[in-house]
């Protein structure tokens, strides 16, 4: 949605990774994912001999890792030097990693690799013991001056910038901190356990927008906790598909000559243009729960035009398409109702943006067409006047929920859906 962002042509998706096999036919999950934007003419981060050093939380452990690059922003060849994995030294900066548990990636067998535009790409897998909820360091070296095509704006994770190609060393003298995940979208672990994940498709709700940084704190990381909880029930990976300012049905599409052309790129293509990369061929996934369509209803007028205004009908319709898809892949679709927003600072509010609503609210309630409901709007909202966020949930803008609000959202999820 549009706050984080102000904060702070995907290529043809392959297909589920079936029983969660990989190449070697051992079992793979996701454990984390990050959903890849392109990035407005306007911003112009360049990299050129510099090692981008980035932090990502596990929901799953496993014995075995690999990740996924993504070039699928980008105009040309992204050449990846060297990359690495480690997990991150116990005390001191954020930016060390264990030396013990250091790790190069290969590529086909290659420490270098050269990523097609408009790619993803997959390490091999390395052997590493990755626990549960714990941190997960990502080193890749850029040799050539690159373009940051290919990211995802809002990490809440602070992530470090390094002269020269430092993958291997335990401690880096950073040039710059960002927060932004660069041409990183995804891991995955090889468990012997029975696994399987969960993937939360939203917008800056889900992304973790005004929720604290470096703390985990968005509701997809509060609903991992819960998972691995004594009771829980077991290895569910949880990959966070949540995109700032993402609408269902519509690409960003900022007025000409507004300030949303700064920014409007970094909102994601429409879900259902998306769904197949991030959804469908996520390792492991057997759930899916959607958290969409705020910004449909509130964009147009403001950061998109007039003329790209839905009706609830619309919006319900791009639901069913999200269902079907989700069906044909052998998901479990859930729908999350979409939060009350009176007041808000961005002009999403109006009573006929409110009628939208309310209307998708009761389709979603009762509509029977998801294989279950969670009604995050009944969780969050204030009892004396429904329309608004409960104020120990606002984050200030009343439309996002703040750190006890994503953790009341996370707490909404009945886990007996993940079983």
């Amino acid at each position: 949605m549009l706050t984080g962002a102000l904060l702070l042509a995907a290529a043809p998706a392959t297909s589920a990774e079936p029983a969660h096999r990989g190449p070697d036919s051992a079992p793979w999950t996701g454990t984390w994912a990050s959903a890849p934007t392109e990035t407005p003419a306007s911003v112009t981060a360049e990299f050129e001999d510099e090692t981008i050093r980035q932090t990502v939380r596990t929901s799953i452990g496993g014995d075995r890792v690999r990740i996924r690059l993504s070039n699928e922003f980008g105009s040309g060849p992204l050449a990846i030097g060297e990359a690495r994995v480690a997990r991150p030294a116990h005390g001191g900066p954020s930016s060390r990693i264990d030396p013990r548990t250091d790790r190069p990636l290969t590529f086909g067998g290659r420490t270098s690799v050269t990523v097609p535009a408009g790619a993803p790409m997959l390490s091999d897998p390395v052997s590493l013991k990755v626990p549960a909820g714990t941190d997960l360091v990502v080193s890749i070296h850029l040799p050539r001056s690159t373009r940051g095509s290919t990211l995802h704006s809002m990490a809440l994770q602070r992530n470090y910038v390094a002269a020269g190609n430092v993958t291997g060393r335990a401690a880096i003298e950073p040039t710059a901190t960002i927060d932004r995940w660069y041409f990183l979208t995804g891991v995955s672990v090889s468990t012997a356990r029975p696994s399987s994940a969960v993937v939360t498709l939203g917008d800056s709700i889900t992304d973790g927008a005004d929720t604290d940084v470096d703390a985990n704190h968005r509701w997809p990381d509060f609903l991992s906790g819960r998972l691995r909880a004594p009771g829980g029930p077991g290895a569910v990976g949880v990959l966070n598909q949540g995109i700032s300012g993402n609408r269902l049905l519509h690409d960003p599409n900022p007025p000409a000559g507004s300030d949303a052309e700064n920014f409007a790129a970094h909102f994601g293509q429409s879900a259902l243009r998306r769904f197949d990369r991030d959804v469908a061929s996520q390792p492991g996934a057997e759930h899916l729960i959607v958290l969409l369509g705020v910004n449909d209803i509130g964009q147009p007028g403001t950061v998109a035009p007039e003329s790209e205004r839905v009706t609830a009908a619309d919006l319900i319709d791009a639901h069913r398409q999200i269902i079907a898809r989700a069906h044909d892949r052998g998901l479990k679709a859930y729908g999350g109702t979409v939060l009350p927003f009176k007041g808000d600072t961005l002009g999403f509010y109006s009573p006929e943006n409110e009628a939208a609503r309310q209307a998708l609210n009761h389709w979603i309630r009762t509509g029977g067409e998801y294989d279950a409901v969670i009604d995050f709007d009944r969780a969050l909202r204030d009892p004396s006047d429904p329309q608004r966020l409960l104020a120990r949930y606002d984050s200030g803008d009343h439309l996002h929920p703040n750190d006890a609000g994503a953790e009341a959202l996370a707490q909404a999820v009945p886990l007996r859906l993940l079983r």
